[in-house]
Formats: structure tokens, C-alpha cells, sequence
């Protein structure tokens, strides 16, 4: 295996370790603090943009382990059907195996390696927004929680503004009975001293 080829696949084994720390079940928190490094670092965004041109390199090898793949695999055909006579030699249809293998291989792990960068994209998008909603989710259960309390509290001084003004009504009432009490004694009193006074009567209030 060349040396691009063996980045290639160190790449594609770095990709399935990350994936596999992408879906494993960690805690929210940790998750969170976690995803918002990967996306918030500049660091991380500098491999990523190194990664991208790594990848455009692996799509070229992509392309040229397809082209070889076909190209080996027609030779192959032809060779099977007997019209290359060359090829009826035993190391020479070994040779186009061993060509047809390493063609076939090098065509899937450069496009298990791109299949891979896509899936991994897509997934931490996937939960980048999974982690944007449950904040918002969050963020309105407290909202709502907190409107709730103050339904309630609005409903609790609307009851005691509603207990105070009859509790006022009672004592306006009770004031305007205490006037006409005193209003119905003084004239009582002055009704008296008239009559007293008419029949000739003095009233005396301390033996009264």
C-alpha cells in the first residue's frame, strides 16, 4: 500500500473513532461543553479546514481507483473470454487479480473515507441542533413556569384587593350607622329638652 494510501486509511480509522464518540451516550452536560468547543475553537476550525483539503485529495484518489478498477476489470473480461492471448499465462491472470484486487480496495476505502466525512458531518449538525433545541426547550419551561407563578400571584392579590374593599365597605357602612346613631341621640336629647322645657320639667342627666 502507497503512503496516500495509507494516510487515507489512517484517516478513515480516525474518522470511525470520532464517530463513535459522536453517538456514545454521554451525560447533557458533558455533551454540550464538548460540542460547543468542536464548534465555537478556532483551533478546531483550522483542522477542519485542513481536513476539507484532504478530502478533495481523497476524491481524486477516489476517481483514480474507480478509473483503474473499471480499466482492470475489462481487462479482465477480456482476458477470461480468451481474446488476449497473452494472457493465457497463469502469472499473468495472477497478476490481474493481484491489479484487479488492489484496484477494487483502494477504490473502497476512498469511498467508505468520503461516505464516512459526509455521516460524520451530517451527524454532529444533527446534534449541534438536537443541543440548540433541549436549550430552547428549556428556556421556555422556565418561562412558563415563571408565567405560572405569576398567574397565580396576580390571582392571589386580586383576591385580597377584593377582600380589602369589602372589609372597606363593611367600615364605611359601620361609620354612616354610627352617624345616624349620634345624629338620632342628639335630636332624641334636643326633643326631650323641648318637651322638659314645655311642661315644665328639668332634666336632671345624672339621675336620668
Amino acid at each position: 500500500m502507497t503512503i496516500y494510501y495509507s494516510l487515507t486509511f489512517l484517516l478513515l480509522a480516525a474518522e470511525m473513532v470520532t464517530f463513535c464518540l459522536l453517538v456514545a451516550p454521554l451525560p447533557y452536560t458533558v455533551r454540550k461543553k464538548v460540542f460547543r468547543f468542536l464548534s465555537e475553537s478556532p483551533i478546531i476550525a483550522k483542522v477542519a479546514y485542513a481536513l476539507k483539503i484532504s478530502f478533495i485529495f481523497v476524491g481524486i484518489l477516489f476517481a483514480d481507483a474507480l478509473q483503474r478498477m473499471f480499466k482492470i476489470t475489462a481487462e479482465s473480461e477480456l482476458a477470461k473470454s480468451g481474446q488476449q492471448g497473452s494472457y493465457s499465462d497463469v502469472r499473468t491472470e495472477t497478476n490481474i487479480a493481484a491489479r484487479k484486487f488492489y484496484a477494487q480496495r483502494n477504490t473502497y476505502l476512498t469511498g467508505f473515507t468520503l461516505f464516512l466525512s459526509l455521516v460524520l458531518t451530517r451527524t454532529f449538525y444533527i446534534i449541534l441542533d438536537l443541543i440548540y433545541t433541549q436549550e430552547q426547550y428549556a428556556k421556555l419551561k422556565e418561562s412558563a413556569s415563571s408565567k405560572s407563578n405569576g398567574v397565580s400571584v396576580d390571582a392571589e392579590i386580586e383576591d385580597l384587593k377584593k377582600k380589602l374593599a369589602s372589609e372597606q365597605s363593611k367600615t364605611k357602612d359601620f361609620e354612616t350607622l354610627k352617624k345616624q346613631a349620634a345624629q338620632q341621640a342628639a335630636e332624641f336629647d334636643r326633643l326631650a329638652t323641648k318637651y322638659n322645657e314645655a311642661t315644665g320639667n328639668v332634666s336632671n342627666k345624672r339621675v336620668d
